[in-house]
């Protein structure tokens, strides 16, 4: 039977038919855990829709809302919790890997899947990856659990997601990731002066890193390949796409480089009539 048809037998009699009718017809499910994403209207309702969600899912141990979206230099997802275990800690499991993080605090998109299935399937062995915006380990941990990297750079400036990063890590007994905390601005130009070159680049950040590419060029190697996101405008893809070659072009030209666009995916709708996309960009002269 279909969720919203569950939620509206289980809540008949305490709303109205116009608020059953706002009921939610899906979710979002990390770990342990359900997300909902229910009508402000329902909001006087919203701990009751939670225990009904619990009596559903004898294995979730909590339910929360998602009231607003993605906000902050830090990427703090807006979702509050309404019903069951107050602990909104939780680890999710995607391709044998293990993601522990508090889903109040740390943005986690599944639609990005099929990315952190794609990337670790073009690395080569013994490359070198420098991961910039790392995060909780999205891309890292999936790059040294599914690939043969040599060694993966993460590099995370948020605290609480650094500190979930490095637990991450241990969590998923990976020994060729090293966490470090900062701007990656300022930590490539330590990397530099280490001796480092990166042969692959994750630019995985929305909204779309365009300050970041000079430090991107200045450590890539010849021949190395950049994947960088941004948003494109539906009703105007193909000027859209070809705006972003141009942009990431205009800063490989002040380092000397060329470059060569191998794909422009979209990964997922990002809102109305825009999508999320990513471009995979090799380095040439």
């Amino acid at each position: 039977m279909p969720f919203k048809t569950l939620l509206q037998e289980k809540l008949s009699g305490k709303l109205s038919d116009i608020e059953l009718k706002k009921l939610p017809a899906g979710f979002q499910r990390i770990g342990d855990i359900i997300i909902l994403n229910l009508d402000k209207s329902l909001n006087y309702y919203k701990k009751e829709i939670g225990e009904v969600v619990l009596e559903l899912f004898e294995d979730v141990r909590t339910v929360c809302n998602k009231f607003g979206g993605i906000r902050g230099e830090f990427r703090e997802p807006q979702i509050e919790y309404i019903a069951g275990d107050e602990n909104s800690e939780t680890i999710h499991i995607e391709s044998g890997i293990k993601y522990k993080f508090d889903i109040t605090k740390t943005m986690f998109a599944k639609g990005n899947l099929s990315e952190r299935i794609r990337i670790p399937k073009q690395v080569k062995k013994d490359e070198i990856i420098i991961d910039m915006f790392a995060g909780i380990g999205y891309f890292s941990l999936a790059i040294g659990k599914l690939s043969k990297a040599k060694k993966i750079y993460a590099i995370e400036l948020n605290p609480l997601s650094f500190n979930y990063l490095k637990e991450n890590i241990k969590l998923n007994k990976i020994n060729n990731i090293e966490a470090i905390q900062g701007d990656c601005r300022k930590v490539i130009y330590t990397l530099i002066e280490r001796g480092i070159k990166a042969d692959r680049l994750i630019m995985g950040y929305l909204p779309a890193p365009r300050e970041f590419l000079p430090c991107a060029f200045k450590i890539i190697k010849k021949n190395g390949i950049i994947h960088y996101e941004d948003i494109i405008d539906v009703n105007n893809k193909e000027k859209d796409i070809e705006r972003v070659v141009e942009e990431i072009r205009k800063v490989a030209k002040d380092y000397g480089y060329n470059i060569k666009l191998l794909l422009a995916k979209c990964i997922k709708s990002y809102g109305p009539k825009k999508d999320h996309y990513v471009f995979d960009v090799l380095i040439c002269i």
